[in-house]
């Protein structure tokens, strides 16, 4: 995976659902769900609420979800639990130590994903350590990280003339304001309020997953 940048852009490409802070196991399962059949391309754990046993039994039912949709499985923050349930990777924020070390962990088959928020030059050193993908912003006003630092469609121009990765964009995002950041070379849209907040979830994932994604 690592050595053909063609396959990564094909895998981190469309919606990339996040998933709320939920705590009932079975609630979440019936959301996620609903976004896959909507279309999402990737699926992230996170639930920033829960203990390490829920986020063990949360993790593994959607390791089994994915699955069955043959869509990657990617665990924020925890490269632990990504390997515990057979993830297919892990996203890293900037706190959550070194691309090197999470690839040493998980080994050469795995996704690893980098939060750069603003700056180009986190980018740079994740593409140099080995990252699959980085990610940039917030884009938009987000009700998820209102203290969020902002991004701007220039940075993602900028970091598609530089950096051979797949390009996340994060933060506020909707299926109306997206198309945008496509066109400045977003490859996936990473998105939590806009589907998992929405009353028709599947709707909600269907509207993205009709974008112009490349």
């Amino acid at each position: 995976m690592k050595s053909n940048p063609g396959a990564r852009i094909n895998i981190i490409s469309g919606l990339y659902a996040i998933t709320p802070d939920e705590s009932d196991t079975a609630e979440l399962l019936c959301k996620v769900r609903l976004a896959l059949l909507g279309g999402a391309r990737l699926v992230q754990y996170r639930n920033k609420a829960a203990g390490a046993a829920l986020r063990l039994k949360q993790a593994g039912a959607l390791r089994e979800l994915t699955r069955e949709f043959a869509v990657p499985l990617i665990v924020n923050d925890d490269v632990a639990l990504a390997k515990q349930v057979a993830a297919d990777g892990v996203h890293l924020g900037g706190a959550d130590g070194s691309t090197a070390d999470a690839r040493a962990a998980l080994g050469g088959g795995r996704l690893i994903g980098v939060s750069c928020y603003n700056r180009l030059y986190l980018a740079r050193e994740a593409a140099r350590q080995g990252a699959d993908y980085v990610a940039f912003g917030s884009f938009f006003a987000s009700t998820v990280k209102p203290e969020a630092r902002a991004a701007t469609p220039d940075l993602l121009q900028q970091a598609r003339r530089e950096i051979a990765l797949p390009l996340v964009a994060i933060g506020g995002i909707t299926a109306q304001n997206g198309a945008q950041l496509l066109e400045a070379g977003a490859n996936a849209l990473a998105v939590i309020s806009a589907v998992f907040s929405a009353p028709d979830i599947r709707g909600a994932a269907q509207q993205f997953s009709n974008l112009n994604f490349s």
